[in-house]
């Protein structure tokens, strides 16, 4: 990714992340407790919970070797600690990962955590992992190649990748019009980006409010681009948003998730 759109969007991230959003506010200590006792469950989108089929030995992760992908915050990460996974927390946000290493320091629970962006895992060795957890995050990369190539490489033969991800058409409409009217309008040709998609002073407000960049990314991009990184996708369903969050609710799904297989 791009330097500076990738610190842009740390820094945004942080922000967001000391001012509590959903995604950042670490879930209360009993949950640690009932996932170290088998009782557990995580999400890739907004609300539909993961299928226990997805993961290679649910409830008891003892052994597997798990890359949280872009998945800091105190939430997801230590309970798949606690389900006896070895964790390493990888996002771009430093804040979301100090949320993580001081929610499983509270918990008694061991996880690595490293800062980076998702396209250069460089730091991580080949066939490292048996399964990446990587819940909807590529709304704020410019590309995905990049990243399934280097998700692909971490992978062990055989190893599972679970991602969540956008639906593509939330950026064809205007959603300052959706809100106030309750009309859809559409305004935006698809691959969106906010760099390019947006006028100057629109795009000068989002960027002095800090607030993240986003891109959409076709269903090609998103699925057939991991089949290209030799990842087989062998599950996946759909997801919505809540309700109060967008005029688009009960239009469509939103969000999708994906298991994919490294052959």
């Amino acid at each position: 990714m791009d330097t500076d759109i990738l610190e842009y969007n740390r820094n945004a991230w942080n922000l967001q992340s000391e001012e509590g959003c959903r995604w950042s506010t670490p879930y209360p200590d009993e949950v640690f407790a009932k996932a170290r006792a088998g009782e557990w469950s995580v999400i890739l989108t907004p609300n539909k919970v993961v299928p226990q089929s997805w993961f290679p030995s649910y409830p008891d992760l003892s052994g597997v070797k798990v890359l949280a992908l872009a998945s800091g915050g105190g939430q997801q990460v230590p309970i798949l600690a606690a389900a006896g996974a070895e964790v390493t927390s990888y996002d771009a946000s430093d804040i979301q990962l100090q949320k993580d290493e001081e929610t499983c320091a509270r918990n008694d629970l061991s996880v690595r955590c490293l800062q980076g962006d998702m396209a250069d895992l460089s730091g991580l060795e080949d066939g490292e992992f048996d399964l990446i957890f990587n819940p909807v995050s590529n709304v704020f990369a410019e590309k995905l190649e990049p990243i399934w190539k280097e998700c692909a490489r971490v992978l062990k033969p055989g190893g599972q990748m679970l991602c969540g991800f956008m639906n593509p058409a939330f950026f064809l409409f205007d959603h300052e019009i959706l809100e106030e009217t309750g009309k859809l309008v559409v305004k935006h040709r698809l691959p969106y980006s906010d760099l390019e998609s947006t006028d100057f002073e629109d795009l000068s407000d989002q960027m002095d409010a800090q607030l993240s960049l986003e891109f959409s990314h076709s269903w090609e991009e998103q699925l057939g681009g991991q089949c290209d990184a030799g990842l087989a996708i062998m599950g996946f369903y759909e997801d919505d948003w809540d309700e109060e969050s967008t005029g688009l609710q009960g239009w469509m799904p939103m969000y999708g998730a994906t298991r994919s297989v490294k052959c």
